[in-house]
């Protein structure tokens, strides 16, 4: 059973994630609507495991307008929907949703946030990049590098050849030497598991590689850290999730 929060606003938006111990959502929106003035609006996270749950959510608040969605939620929202963008039909990842009129509208805003965040550091030898996780975050990492005509290959924990899959194991010097571009979609380090990083091998990291974290929390991850320490240039989640939560804004008060 979902606890329900006691909503007195005339707008609700919510974030729907498990496990949602530390939201940056909610404080971001909770603090925006203070800041910019924005009356008879609420912000709330929901933290549950299974997806069907979002039916009793949506049931006991008709003053839900939309929501956001994180891990591991993102493919799972799917069925829900009434309607999705070609971009998440194309990635099968969603993870904002807009209520209107009862229907039920899926967008994916974190092509946007990952794009403008990730190109400002991206070098023209950027050309290969290994992606961490095959989740829904490192669908839209796929979609973007798709349209940056950069060539990748998921690494998972087992390999895959049918699928071209590679293992952690397979992190050579060979591979890492092609693959200067490296993104992290797991939650791996994330607070409170700080010590927790991808298990690829540090040492073979150059000043050429460029290290991208979706993890924002905290700044600086084992994986950012040790890729500083080689010389290579990092970034972190942070403006990612900023520039998405305006655009989900964005999307959530369209006319």
């Amino acid at each position: 059973m979902i606890e329900n929060p006691s909503i007195g606003a005339d707008r609700l938006y919510v974030l729907i994630g498990f496990p949602l111990a530390h939201s940056f959502s909610e404080r971001y929106f909770n603090d925006k609507f203070k800041r910019e003035g924005i009356e008879n609006t609420e912000f709330k996270s929901f933290s549950f495991e299974n997806i069907d749950d979002i039916r009793e959510i949506i049931f006991n608040h008709p003053n839900l307008k939309g929501f956001a969605i994180t891990i591991p939620h993102k493919k799972t929202i799917l069925p829900f929907l009434d309607e999705v963008t070609d971009e998440v039909r194309q990635m099968g990842a969603c993870n904002c949703v807009r209520i209107q009129h009862g229907k039920l509208s899926g967008y994916n805003t974190d092509v946007i946030g990952f794009e403008k965040s990730f190109i400002k550091k991206l070098q023209p030898h950027h050309t290969k990049a290994l992606i961490l996780g095959s989740g829904g975050a490192a669908a839209a990492v796929e979609f973007v590098l798709r349209k940056l005509n950069i060539s990748y290959q998921f690494v998972s924990r087992n390999r895959n050849e049918e699928e071209g899959i590679l293992s952690y194991e397979d992190l050579n010097e060979d591979v890492l030497s092609e693959c200067t571009v490296i993104i992290n979609t797991t939650p791996l380090g994330t607070f409170p598991k700080v010590d927790d990083a991808a298990a690829i091998p540090y040492s073979l990291l150059t000043p050429k590689h460029y290290l991208f974290d979706l993890v924002y929390n905290p700044a600086e991850t084992k994986f950012i850290r040790q890729g500083r320490e080689q010389g290579a240039a990092t970034e972190n989640g942070y403006e990612m999730l900023v520039l998405q939560a305006e655009e989900n804004w964005a999307i959530w008060n369209r006319k």
